[in-house]
């Protein structure tokens, strides 16, 4: 088990113990480094492309198409058991200049034709994809940023984006990818926020956020936590995709690391480089492994906060999103209610030490729709529920109460939907837990 005599001796398996992956970002051209590549493959479970899947590398002529340097990281990777994070099907930047000068018609055909062609390459061996990368603007305004895709085809583009590439490959996650959104009050982390937000409650596909997270010495901001715990309160997953902190304080590693593992949908964390040496921010030697490879003391803090979080992290995740394709048989006994009606049933669907993951299936039970629902329950006094999907958490005097999401209220008689939560215990969950359901 993490945290014994048993801990893992890397990253990678550090991380695994949670049913997470640490990852880094590699450039193909230094694989060919012996130092840079037993790094890498020894200390990593999880790889991002730095520039091999962008625009420019991959299609830097309309039509035209490249993977031979993409190629080589994938497929290192499949030879090390590795997750690969595909970056980046449309960002503003490194784009070939062809793409900014097509109508607006045009690009809307290049862009779909470069999603499909790209993804398709790669089909079965991405685990998740940046589908957009940076598109809100920073500062004060909370909107959009001036690019070739939104100065010609307007807001819309991301959305289109994302169910083309659902479209393409119905099995890889789909990531909006930005940076500059890890505090909570930023107008531009509320701007993300909203979009992800709407999206789900009108079914656009995406499955996750990634936050850049390339801090300064002093890490994190305090409420870096509660973003990600909002963020994954909307049934998406949230990774910290290109991690560095000038000059890699132990402190600031540990508290980074630690805020992924509060979060049971935090599902992985990728460092933006193996070496300080070929680091974007190399001046500020911001990485695990100095310019020699040797191991910082920041390494070996991440090392110890990941092997402590995989005994109070859950192995598994909770469900990616509500459900979207309800029963459509009725009980048939006893008989339903007139009118809109609800239930509510609890069942453990994982414990470890120190918690217990829950799944609740919230059912219509009457013989109209239920367009909202309430659940409350006497949640034990020592065992609190510290995170919750599908549903908003509350409380009713000395009740625990769960209420529907804007996606999830409307329930049509006979079908159900579920929600879950985490719990802090250090006793065992409960085999059965009185659940009532209301109509509110």
């Amino acid at each position: 088990m993490a945290g014994t005599a048993h801990a893992a001796g890397t990253l990678g398996a550090a991380a695994a113990s949670s049913g997470r992956y640490f990852g880094a970002a590699v450039a193909a051209s230094h694989l060919g480094e012996s130092a840079y590549a037993s790094t890498f493959d020894t200390e990593f479970n999880a790889v991002t492309p730095e520039n091999e899947m962008k625009w420019d590398a991959t299609e830097p002529s309309r039509g035209s198409f490249s993977f031979g340097s993409a190629d080589q990281i994938v497929s290192n990777a499949q030879a090390h058991g590795m997750k690969i994070r595909g970056h980046t099907l449309v960002w503003h930047s490194q784009l070939p200049s062809w793409v900014g000068n097509l109508s607006a018609s045009d690009l809307q055909s290049a862009m779909d034709n470069h999603i499909t062609q790209v993804m398709t390459h790669f089909k079965g061996k991405i685990y998740a994809w940046d589908v957009v990368n940076e598109a809100f603007a920073d500062g004060a305004s909370g909107q959009h940023r001036s690019s070739p895709f939104q100065d010609k085809l307007g807001n819309g583009f991301i959305e289109h984006a994302f169910r083309t590439a659902r479209s393409v490959d119905p099995d890889a996650k789909l990531c909006y990818n930005d940076y500059n959104i890890e505090n909570w009050t930023d107008a531009k982390t509320q701007g993300v926020y909203n979009m992800v937000k709407d999206f789900k409650s009108r079914g656009v596909p995406i499955d996750c956020v990634g936050f850049q997270s390339h801090f300064g010495s002093s890490g994190p901001p305090a409420g870096f936590a509660t973003t990600l715990a909002n963020f994954a309160s909307l049934g998406v997953d949230v990774q910290l995709t290109e991690l560095d902190i000038a000059q890699a304080p132990a402190s600031a590693y540990t508290s980074t690391v630690q805020a992924c593992l509060s979060v049971a949908r935090c599902t992985g964390i990728t460092v933006w480089g193996v070496t300080d040496k070929y680091s974007w921010r190399s001046g500020d030697t911001p990485l695990l492994f100095d310019g020699n490879y040797g191991k910082k003391a920041a390494y070996t803090a991440v090392l110890n906060a990941l092997n402590a979080g995989g005994a109070t992290t859950p192995p598994t995740t909770p469900p990616t999103s509500p459900p979207t394709t309800p029963p459509t048989t009725p009980p048939t006994t006893p008989p339903p209610t007139s009118g809109p009606v609800c239930a509510a049933s609890y069942a453990v669907t994982n414990s470890w030490a120190g918690g217990y993951q829950i799944e609740v299936t919230v059912k219509s039970t009457g013989t109209a729709a239920l367009s909202a629902w309430t659940v409350l329950w006497n949640q034990p006094a020592d065992q609190t529920v510290s995170q919750m999907w599908n549903a908003v958490q509350g409380t009713n005097g000395s009740l625990t109460t769960a209420h529907n999401t804007s996606y999830n209220g409307s329930v049509a008689p006979g079908a159900s939907t579920t929600f879950g939560y985490l719990a802090n215990s250090a006793d065992a969950p409960a085999s059965t837990l009185p659940m009532s359901c209301t109509i509110s």
